[in-house]
């Protein structure tokens, strides 16, 4: 027999009303005991209506998340920390793979309106910026992570990407290396944009041009890394190092550098960017710029429930966070 409302107060031992204030986020009840009774709720597998909820204008205490590729390191591991966060305060999290194609954005923004999802978690490259600033006029909450778009009034949760791109640029600058090339993900996308000016910055800096012909943008898979790395390698100045805008690519570059008869690094460094699971487990393992993605993870949630639960018209925060240079095996002195 299904557990109603009714048993699930009996189990916890207070009131219907304060059950449906838990479920609506309401009333002054302590963390600890929101948690008691969501995990009598799981324990009984009472699951309130989210439809009727929504009819009646409360909360669904759902989620979305949008990110391009779930498969990409990176975004798993922020998913799944901020699936955690969810998971810990009683909402649930529907991730959408959007492969950073408007058609398939505004396909899956319109699906959680549809299901009535409390807010948004944006960390995927965006065009359509009115259909977000629609969205947050019917009073759904949008927030940024690991993206950033000027023109929209939203919590934002970002990793200092110029840092980060001068941190790269510097180390290989500190090898002796000269002949430098960039690979990068589509420049639609604020992160990739800031990394290269961040590096081309440093470059200026130290009096070391970086032509247009060194810098090719990909897709994020290591199929096209790969087929960007090789073009740069075969030039007839070839980098003798190379500076990739995420961990993904600089996988696709190493293996590149290996097929076309390089080794890394006596005759090619690499430098990633996201400090994800792949950069120590790759041969040899990779320099990288590290992003704190747990912490992203958890400030840009709270952020959100911050608005969902205390105040709508709270003012939006944009936090920055400093990465880290993470030197390995990738990247050495360059040969004259």
């Amino acid at each position: 027999m299904k557990a109603t409302i009714y048993d699930v107060a009996k189990e916890a031992g207070v009131s219907i009303a304060t059950v449906s204030n838990v479920i609506n986020g309401k009333g002054k009840i302590s963390k600890k005991r929101r948690e008691e009774i969501f995990k009598i709720m799981e324990r009984l597998q009472y699951k309130p209506s989210v439809i009727a909820s929504a009819l009646m204008g409360k909360r669904t205490f759902t989620l979305g998340l949008l990110i391009p590729d779930v498969s990409n390191p990176f975004f798993a591991e922020i998913a799944r920390a901020i699936e955690d966060e969810t998971h810990q305060s009683g909402y649930s999290l529907i991730i959408c793979s959007t492969d950073n194609k408007d058609e398939k954005v505004e396909r899956y923004l319109k699906l959680l309106e549809q299901k009535s999802v409390d807010g948004i978690i944006i960390g995927t490259g965006i065009d359509n910026i009115e259909l977000l600033k629609q969205l947050q006029h019917k009073s759904i909450p949008i927030a940024m992570i690991a993206r950033e778009v000027e023109s929209l009034t939203a919590h934002t949760v970002v990793t200092d990407d110029f840092l980060g791109g001068t941190l790269a640029a510097r180390h290989l600058l500190e090898l002796g290396h000269l002949r430098l090339s960039v690979l990068a993900e589509s420049l639609k996308v604020s992160s990739s944009r800031e990394r290269i000016r961040g590096f081309s910055f440093a470059l200026f800096e130290a009096g070391v041009a970086l032509n247009e012909e060194s810098i090719i943008t990909c897709d994020h898979t290591i199929e096209d890394a790969k087929r960007g790395a090789k073009h740069l390698l075969r030039q007839a100045e070839r980098p003798t190092a190379i500076f990739c805008s995420n961990d993904i690519l600089a996988v696709g570059a190493l293996q590149a550098a290996k097929e076309e008869g390089f080794r890394v690094p006596e005759d090619v460094s690499v430098v990633g960017f996201d400090n994800t699971i792949l950069s120590s487990v790759t041969d040899p393992a990779l320099t990288t710029v590290a992003q704190p993605m747990d912490q992203m993870a958890k400030l840009v949630f709270n952020l959100l429930l911050g608005q969902l639960e205390n105040n709508p018209d709270t003012t939006m925060q944009r936090v920055v966070l400093r990465p880290e240079l993470i030197v390995r095996q990738s990247t050495s002195n360059a040969v004259r």
